[in-house]
């Protein structure tokens, strides 16, 4: 089985239902179906085939959409990147994954006449996706996701969240990310429920959204549920009363937020737990206790040991490897249990809590930060000596990244210089000016006395 043949279970089982509302137009699932089509031969004439890559470089739009289905229609492996990445993280990308075309706004390809799908003998191993995610090395490596990957991620999801297509489905998060793109797309295509796709997430409009569209479910970061304690009393209660499910990821969510969440709109939050290679495997339960500071129980299917306070994953929802990097596949495994990085315990009554990350990696707003990249670029700079980057805590985004750095610079030059070679929300916030940084005896860089310093 391959993901067309649930995605099917939409674009013709339920073909004249109303699908997707984009730009305040309306398009039913038989539209879809017939862009997608449109958009996969349009591929095909440009001579893409089964196995070969298609870089994305896209904000949320409907046409995102088109080729994601064309891709998976076609055999083409999809490869979104952050549309907030410059030229330097880009260059990597298109590098490593060897693409035959990288779609930017101003290159989307004219859609071809032809309504027909396109016939592509495809099964469950084959790769749907590849998704870059960085290592603490600094430099991104491929995730790539198999159609059996999808399929049974959204399966476990479909029914634990029990998402029908009696929703609607309130979407503001980036399709290139894994949180939109594996659980948001596919939930909605599978379920056959109504969607709403935001560009953004804006605070400034989000009431105004929510009020306006009235959906049952909403996925979000913790980034967005703060912005959403703005939100006038009255407001909250309306969104509130129509309200099944909010869904928080991608990000730990503060106890306190999740508490002050519920207080305002009279719902609690379930928070679940996933990475990008292994798609979801832990959530709080739809029905029972949703418990603040937790991520839950492993999801059907999936299997979570603590081995020396480090959170190990076997599932079926586990990555086939990254790409054309046999090395760091072999490094992530240990007799077939995938290593996280995350420190977790767990409750004498199953509730895993994660304890912090063994790497150092800083998670802003959702997106993951990898310190190591950032300071390879800073001392790539003539008058950085040296350079580390911490994260420190931030009431909204939950981290933000810091640089200590050695040397004699300009802050303002130094911070446009990162500006124009990192995604924004990769540039450090401060940049503090040290004499020399702390280090053990072997020569590690302690990370953790420079926190204290802010």
């Amino acid at each position: 089985m391959n993901l067309l043949h649930l995605f099917d279970h939409s674009l013709r089982g339920r073909a004249d239902q109303p699908a997707l509302e984009w730009m305040g137009e309306t398009f039913t699932f038989a539209d879809i179906e017939r862009r997608s089509n449109r958009m996969a031969n349009a591929l095909r004439a440009r001579g893409f085939a089964k196995g070969d890559r298609l870089c994305v470089h896209l904000a949320n739009r409907i046409e995102l959409i088109d080729l994601y289905l064309a891709c998976v229609k076609l055999g083409v492996i999809f490869v979104p990147i952050n549309v907030l990445y410059r030229e330097r993280e880009l260059g990597h990308i298109m590098r490593d994954a060897e693409p035959r075309a990288l779609i930017t706004e101003s290159e989307l390809p004219e859609p071809a006449a032809s309504d027909e799908r396109p016939q592509t003998d495809l099964d469950g191993d084959d790769p749907a996706a590849i998704i870059y995610t960085s290592g603490t090395t600094g430099a991104s490596k491929g995730a790539v996701l198999t159609h059996n990957n999808f399929l049974a991620n959204v399966v476990n999801l479909l029914a634990a969240w029990q998402v029908t297509a009696r929703d609607r489905f309130l979407l503001p998060l980036p399709l290139f990310h894994i949180h939109a793109l594996g659980n948001g797309l596919h939930c909605w295509l599978i379920s056959g429920c109504r969607m709403r796709l935001l560009e953004r997430f804006d605070h400034r409009t989000a009431t105004g959204e929510l009020l306006d569209f009235r959906p049952t479910l909403f996925f979000g970061v913790p980034t967005v549920y703060v912005r959403l304690l703005d939100t006038p009393a009255e407001a909250a209660r309306e969104i509130g009363k129509g309200m099944r499910l909010f869904v928080s990821g991608s990000a730990p969510l503060p106890p306190q937020v999740l508490e002050q969440f519920r207080a305002l709109f009279g719902h609690t939050i379930l928070e679940r737990y996933g990475m990008t290679e292994t798609f979801m495997t832990i959530s709080n339960p739809y029905i029972g206790e949703r418990r603040a500071g937790t991520v839950g129980f492993p999801l059907p299917g999936v299997s979570a040991r603590i081995v020396d306070g480090e959170l190990w994953i076997k599932s079926p929802t586990l990555f086939a490897g990254y790409w054309r990097n046999a090395e760091a596949t072999a490094a992530a495994f240990t007799d077939g249990w995938f290593r996280t990085g995350d420190l977790a315990e767990r409750s004498a009554d199953g509730y895993v809590t994660l304890r912090g990350r063994k790497s150092d990696l800083i998670i802003s707003g959702g997106f993951n930060i990898y310190p190591r990249e950032i300071e390879e670029f800073l001392l790539e700079q003539p008058e950085i000596d040296e350079a580390a980057v911490v994260g420190v805590p931030d009431a909204v985004r939950g981290e933000l990244p810091v640089a200590f750095v050695v040397g004699d610079f300009d802050e303002e030059d130094l911070a446009g210089r990162c500006r124009a070679q990192l995604a924004s929300f990769k540039v450090p916030r401060r940049f503090v000016r040290v004499e020399t940084l702390p280090r053990t005896a072997l020569g590690k860089v302690q990370k953790h006395l420079l926190r204290e310093k802010i």
